[in-house]
């Protein structure tokens, strides 16, 4: 009877160790749960700062060419224009013929 006695004593005791176990094991598993959310909000923060800064960096980056293509179409503009005053004949008949071309192409 002692044995029966002892044996559900070592039953109950190899229960609460197991218990004590299963208690810091879901202890452990919520750090690491913790964790892992903390360093994917980290990433997800870091991922979020770089996408702005080379969305911003691209948007300046087609502003310049913006701008350089400006001044290109106005540096164009310019030397038409000069042209135009210079040689108003010349120009009067290239127009002409242009115009003259565009019309041949548009009845195709």
């Amino acid at each position: 009877m002692a044995n029966a006695a002892t044996g559900k004593a070592g039953d109950a005791k190899d229960y609460a160790e197991l218990e004590a176990e299963i208690k810091q094991l879901k202890a452990e598993l919520e750090k690491l749960a913790k964790m892992a959310q903390a360093t994917g909000e980290r990433g997800y923060g870091t991922a979020k700062r770089a996408a702005a800064l080379g969305a911003e960096q691209l948007i300046a980056q087609g502003e310049a060419k913006f701008e350089d293509l400006r001044a290109t179409a106005r540096d164009i503009e310019d030397q038409v224009l000069s042209h135009v005053r210079e040689k108003p004949v010349t120009s009067l008949a290239i127009a002409a013929g242009v115009g003259f071309l565009f019309a041949l192409i548009a009845r195709r």
